[in-house]
């Protein structure tokens, strides 16, 4: 009765925000969190949707995920799985209707069409056995490289582009629909992208973004799947606004409802749409097309965040997807998915479990994406609870009571504060979001050169040192404070160390790098270096990767990350290091001007 009497007393500081003034940082619950404790007394809603989706990266073999199973699906409450392999329906469809000459019986596409659809029937019976939808990830446009050969005078531009525009373009995509219905009855709708076309998983195919004239390219598109998944299929579809076709469609509410306000409402016509203003990022705003327009929406939570460390260390999100980041505490209008539940046209989450970008860090341990799913499902599901009660719930799940509650609060809230701090800024607004993404660490050679000039120019230099610093101590502390956690998993149990460690690395060598390399590009600019400071970090940046290097023999604990830039493709359409530029290269420069 004791440690319930604590649990509950836990949950009473938790709401009242007691846990929020760790080691010093500004983590102080958002004004908008108020909503969220309000609306719990108000009563909530049943959001109608919630699915999930594991996204293994491009070309690479499928993740292995407990997520991708639906009955754990089902236990955490979802209707819906996305299922996305990067070979989506219409690749496992002969085109027979169009031509019998592009996939002719015999022939290695033929086999592998056939082979394609049938494991797209596996998942779709494994979906609907434990009472799941099953939507499946759809790039459009992406049709067989016969098909271009045979047809190319009747599908592509000047530039040798697939257009939608074309009358035999958009016969083909109707033909395609209705083989793809027709082959698989049981698919309960697509889920569809726009402006980013992956062709690494389908060696049969070829394709380009469908959006080459704006909004017309849209309403085309939306035109011919409203009439024929929505209408003479009777199936949904979730049309995506992330575009990179059509930036202003993924974040401008006048633009989107200059599109959306002209197709005809359908109830199996929704938009998806990401809860940040562009990519899944810190300090990028609410997005401000949630809740606007007639059209009922989804919104899109990344819960293995591809630009903080994809679950190797903890980065606990869904107190600010839902409630808002600090960073836009007293910001006007929604911040968070609080602010928005009760909007009508909200209907639902999508959560991406696991995936998002390219290649590693490769985590062998899914805790942080479970805590992040989890508690975005049970929020879903009755958007009058707070985030820090399903929070708690989770913890309860996990063993947890008592204080020790608490303090795993207190860790998952300072790994949102420091990840903050480490990755991104409070003191300067970074331009180059992606200076670190994936497994790659960018440097002042290129990926930081634009934003270090304008920090020096500003005179904020100490201050965004000091901010590193508090972030390499914020990452000491969630790493004294894993210690203490008794998860009553094993498994889990060793990964928070491992995990939290890892953690602590990444930002211990983020700090140092930074002080080496903004000290040294001041000293570029001005011809003055503070040579003992750049020694005493390049130092400890080399401690701070020997540590890491050591934890990595531990065999819980994810691949590490590589101090080299995110590069270009490769022959096989993968992603690889820059091998001239980055963290190592930029303070190898300084260690030779030091004589290290």
């Amino acid at each position: 009765m004791e440690d319930d009497g604590r649990l509950h007393a836990d949950r009473r500081m938790i709401l009242l925000g007691g846990a929020a003034a760790l080691t010093g940082l500004a983590v102080a619950r958002p004004a908008a969190a108020d909503t969220s404790v309000s609306a719990s007394a108000a009563g909530g809603r049943r959001l109608p949707f919630l699915l999930d989706m594991v996204q293994s990266n491009p070309g690479e073999p499928a993740a292995e995920s407990r997520f991708d199973d639906p009955r754990l699906l089902a236990d955490y409450g979802y209707d819906g799985q996305v299922v996305n392999e990067f070979r989506p329906p219409h690749t496992a469809v002969t085109f027979d209707s169009v031509d019998p000459r592009i996939f002719p019986p015999g022939s290695d596409g033929r086999a592998w069409v056939e082979a394609t659809a049938r494991h797209i029937d596996e998942r779709i019976s494994r979906a609907h056995a434990a009472g799941l939808a099953a939507y499946y990830f759809t790039d459009i446009i992406m049709l067989p490289k016969r098909l271009v050969e045979l047809h190319g005078d009747q599908l592509l531009d000047g530039s040798g582009r697939i257009d939608l525009a074309r009358p035999f373009t958009q016969e083909v995509h109707r033909l395609m629909l209705r083989e793809v219905f027709a082959r698989f009855p049981g698919l309960d709708g697509l889920v569809v992208r726009t402006g980013e076309t992956y062709l690494q998983n389908v060696p049969y195919h070829t394709g380009n973004n469908p959006v080459l004239h704006g909004a017309d390219s849209h309403l085309t598109l939306l035109g011919i799947l409203r009439e024929e998944v929505c209408e003479r299929a009777g199936k949904r579809v979730f049309y995506r606004t992330w575009s990179t076709g059509d930036d202003k469609l993924t974040a401008d509410p006048d633009y989107y409802r200059g599109v959306t306000d002209r197709v005809p409402v359908h109830d199996n016509l929704l938009f998806s749409i990401k809860h940040t203003a562009r990519d899944f990022w810190r300090t990028v705003p609410f997005n401000p097309t949630i809740g606007v327009g007639r059209h009922r929406q989804i919104v899109e939570v990344q819960c293995q965040r591809e630009y903080e460390g994809k679950g190797a260390c903890p980065d606990y999100v869904l107190d600010g997807v839902i409630n808002g980041f600090e960073e836009f505490r007293g910001a006007p209008g929604p911040t968070g998915l609080a602010h928005v539940a009760a909007n009508p046209i909200v209907s639902g989450v999508w959560t991406w479990s696991r995936g998002g970008g390219w290649r590693g860090p490769y985590i062998g341990n899914e805790l942080w994406c479970d805590l992040n799913t989890w508690v975005a499902a049970r929020w879903t599901r009755d958007t009058g609870r707070t985030e820090a009660d399903v929070f708690a719930e989770y913890a309860a799940r996990a063993g947890l009571r008592g204080a020790a509650v608490g303090r795993f609060r207190r860790l998952a809230l300072l790994s949102a504060a420091g990840t903050l701090r480490g990755h991104y800024s409070t003191v300067y607004p970074l331009s180059r979001l992606t200076w670190t993404r994936d497994q790659f660490l960018g440097g002042s050679d290129k990926d930081l050169t634009a934003d270090f000039g304008r920090i020096h120019a500003a005179g904020l230099v100490e201050r965004v040192l000091e901010e590193k610093a508090r972030a390499a101590r914020a990452w000491a502390q969630i790493t004294r404070l894993a210690d203490t956690i008794p998860l009553r998993d094993r498994e889990d149990r060793a990964y928070l160390r491992v995990s939290t460690r890892y953690g602590r690395c990444l930002y211990d060598v983020i700090h140092h790098g930074w002080q080496v390399m903004l000290r040294g590009f001041v000293g570029d600019t001005t011809g003055a270096y503070d040579t003992r400071a750049m020694a005493r970090h390049l130092h400890a940046y080399d401690a701070a990767w020997a540590r890491w290097h050591d934890l990595a023999r531990d065999p819980g604990c994810a691949t590490l990350y590589q101090p080299l830039g995110f590069g270009a493709k490769n022959a096989d359409g993968l992603y690889d290091a820059d091998p001239n530029h980055g963290m190592k290269p930029s303070v190898d420069r300084y260690r030779a001007l030091l004589g290290a």
